[in-house]
């Protein structure tokens, strides 16, 4: 699993049946600033993910891939390698608290 932030979506047209009525997220995945442990900071990399929680641009999710993906009910029969299963409220790193929702 991996902490990513919500940045756009993906429409597609044209899809695998099985994909119909699925929405696609672009995310970029957030690590912990190594300086200082503070705050979270982006990869620089982007995956396109199955929402399953109803998730919006902005937020900062959690992410599961590969077989993992496939686990819940909403895609257990979808051709897909990376799903969102969460929108994050905090996140603490010892005793700090590294990101906190609307802030």
């Amino acid at each position: 699993m991996f902490l990513a932030k919500v940045t756009g979506s993906v429409v597609a047209t044209q899809k695998a049946e099985s994909m119909v009525g699925q929405k696609l997220l672009v995310v970029e995945p957030l690590r912990v600033d190594e300086k200082d442990q503070s705050s979270l900071k982006g990869t620089g990399r982007t995956f396109i993910c199955v929402d399953t929680v109803g998730c919006g641009e902005g937020e900062v999710v959690l992410i599961v891939q590969g077989s993992s993906a496939r686990f819940t009910p909403q895609t257990g029969k979808l051709p897909i390698d990376a799903a969102i299963i969460g929108i994050v409220d905090t996140v603490q790193i010892g005793t700090k608290e590294v990101f906190k929702t609307g802030t």
